[in-house]
């Protein structure tokens, strides 16, 4: 990874006064609509092979963002082929393994759960950036940090953890270091034309698991209980909330919208016991207060 940083052209944070609230607000979209991903992941587990659940999300995903990616990517080809290795380190973590392990961990992790441990990412993030020579500075720091504690109380307040926790721990690393890679994506690559690459690239790395997955598990029924939340996931998770992850990190940078994806487990805590009947204690809405604590006392800081 870091012989494809030193490659690449550092993007510049936007230095608009309007760029932190304009960044803030795509992070938080991208939050919010990842967190109906996760309870997708956990309401598919019995119908949907999590490989070919992570195929077809981005197989969707490719013709909702081709009318705006795939002209612009074609005609910035030869800077693609020159930052191919950043290219394929952004496609191999974001798209073809991060979704595909959330998928694995949908199995036998509640969706509730798989929510608090990828509030953990933002932590790597900063870990990450703060490696790479970025200051958080004090007032980010502490709101970090009381975010963690209220993560941390989320999973020593009950939860057991299983095998499928394993996977989204797996799943919350790869994110991280997708989100801290963004940061160094060239500055002359268009936004769309990134993200549709990355799809296809993505796409393309699935295809030997997605054969593997056909032989050996067979297809799926394709009825409206299996397409609709693959159109979800591919139209709206991927394509919108990624395009909106991707500016809100060139706006604001990853440890700060890595503060605001800590709203994600109150997201999606309040998703699964809508859509799934998972429900949500007193541990569960004391560590959501110390979560949403944190967004506000460490995104509210200044650079």
């Amino acid at each position: 990874m870091t012989a494809v940083l030193h490659r690449t052209t550092t993007t510049t944070t936007n230095t608009s006064p309007a760029a932190p609230l304009l960044g803030l607000a795509r992070a938080a979209l991208a939050t919010v609509v990842w967190s109906g991903s996760f309870v997708t992941s956990r309401g598919l587990h019995d119908s949907v092979p999590p490989i070919q659940h992570a195929f077809w999300r981005w197989v969707i995903a490719l013709v909702a963002v081709a009318p705006f990616g795939a002209r612009q990517a074609w005609r910035q080809r030869a800077l693609i082929r020159r930052h191919a290795r950043y290219v394929l380190l952004a496609s191999l973590l974001g798209v073809a393994v991060y979704n595909t392990l959330v998928n694995q961990a949908g199995l036998t992790t509640p969706a509730a759960t798989m929510g608090m441990i990828m509030a953990a990412s933002p932590v790597l993030m900063a870990v990450f950036e703060r490696l790479g020579g970025v200051r958080l500075g004090a007032r980010r720091t502490t709101g970090l940090l009381i975010a963690c504690a209220g993560v941390a109380l989320l999973v020593g307040g009950g939860a057991h953890f299983s095998a499928g926790d394993l996977w989204m721990i797996a799943a919350a690393c790869c994110f991280a270091g997708y989100s801290t890679l963004l940061r160094r994506k060239p500055a002359e690559l268009a936004g769309t034309a990134f993200l549709f690459t990355t799809f296809v690239v993505g796409t393309v790395l699935l295809l030997p698991a997605q054969a593997a997955s056909l032989a050996l598990q067979g297809g799926f029924a394709p009825t409206p209980g299996t397409v609709l939340p693959l159109l979800y996931v591919g139209v709206a998770s991927s394509a919108v909330a990624f395009f909106a992850w991707n500016k809100a990190i060139a706006l604001i940078g990853a440890t700060r919208a890595g503060i605001v994806y800590y709203l994600q487990p109150v997201c999606v805590a309040a998703l699964s016991w809508a859509v799934l009947g998972e429900t949500t204690g007193r541990p569960q809405l004391l560590s959501m207060a110390l979560i949403l604590g944190g967004v506000v006392l460490g995104a509210g800081a200044r650079r």
